[in-house]
């Protein structure tokens, strides 16, 4: 019975094809791309946005304060049950503005 494998090919033989596929690929590739007007996913953007930054925000925070009340109250104190509530409140209030400014192009 014969086998119809190829022989495994050795890595210095397919060194020489693969760059020439990435110079045609540089070459042939498409243009640079910029940043247009799409508004394709802006209502969900603003949605997305109002709710973290008004009360579903405030929401996330109470139930992550509430989180840590009840580890301070089963004994076993941490930084964490602290710092969670904290980093959550101020990550819900100021951090979507921080990103939005961030992936906001003006140019």
């Amino acid at each position: 019975m014969t086998s119809l494998a190829l022989p495994a090919p050795k890595c210095a033989s397919i060194l020489p094809y693969l760059g020439v596929a990435v110079v045609a690929a540089a070459i042939l590739g498409p243009g640079a791309a910029f940043a247009g007007t799409d508004t394709s996913f802006n209502t969900a953007l603003t949605q997305f946005t109002n709710f973290l930054s008004g009360s579903g925000g405030k929401v996330i925070t109470v139930l992550s304060l509430a989180g840590g009340i009840v580890g301070l109250a089963s004994g076993r104190f941490s930084l964490a049950q602290v710092a969670v509530p904290v980093g959550t409140g101020v990550a819900a209030g100021t951090g979507v503005p921080i990103v939005t400014a961030m992936v906001t192009a003006t140019i």
